[in-house]
């Protein structure tokens, strides 16, 4: 496949992808993942994951991340340019529209219940993705004779890191800072 196709299907991608995600950068990683690594093969499970966990630590929206990550891998500079605009274009565009519109219609009940009723499915969507984040880089066995020392220390953390988060209210960037020591820690 030459690289103007190449270019155009990473674009035309990230274009769809961008279209449909509603929620934020979170919510868009399982139709990211559909699309780079089911649909296109682009990626393997394994390599996406780690994508995904460098994208999500960088400076910078998840989603934009992920494509700028994504179009390099795939074709370079130019391919992370496309998919980024690709990823890009649609918000801008839909932002620009309901901006002009959205003060007409604010007050109006049908629009508030609409967005009301997007919250969930947006949830569903980041819970998706953290299951198959999980279960993509051996975080969660898929039988249960695979659960060993290492998963219940996996576990362990991920309950003190939502007690540190909701219950003392910690800083993230504390959490993440001592959970990558504790792993340093622990699995060296």
């Amino acid at each position: 496949m030459d690289s103007a196709t190449v270019l155009w299907e990473l674009f035309a991608t990230f274009l769809m992808i961008g279209a449909v995600s509603f929620g934020g950068g979170y919510s868009m990683i399982p139709v990211i993942e559909r699309e780079v690594v089911h649909r296109h093969e682009w990626m393997t499970l394994p390599a996406f994951t780690d994508a995904i966990a460098v994208a999500g630590m960088s400076p910078g929206p998840i989603a934009t991340n992920s494509a700028i990550f994504v179009g390099f891998r795939i074709a370079g500079v130019p391919g992370a340019t496309v998919a980024t605009l690709g990823t890009i274009l649609p918000s801008l565009i839909f932002i620009l529209i309901a901006a002009s519109f959205f003060y007409r219609v604010k007050r109006s009940k049908v629009v508030k219940n609409g967005f009301y009723g997007l919250r969930p499915i947006v949830a569903a969507l980041i819970f998706y993705a953290a299951i198959t984040f999980a279960v993509g880089n051996g975080l969660v066995p898929t039988n249960l004779e695979a659960f060993g020392w290492e998963t219940v220390v996996l576990f362990a953390i991920f309950a003190g890191s939502l007690l540190a988060l909701f219950k003392f209210k910690t800083h993230p960037i504390v959490v993440i800072l001592l959970c990558g020591l504790v792993g340093a820690a622990v699995f060296s």
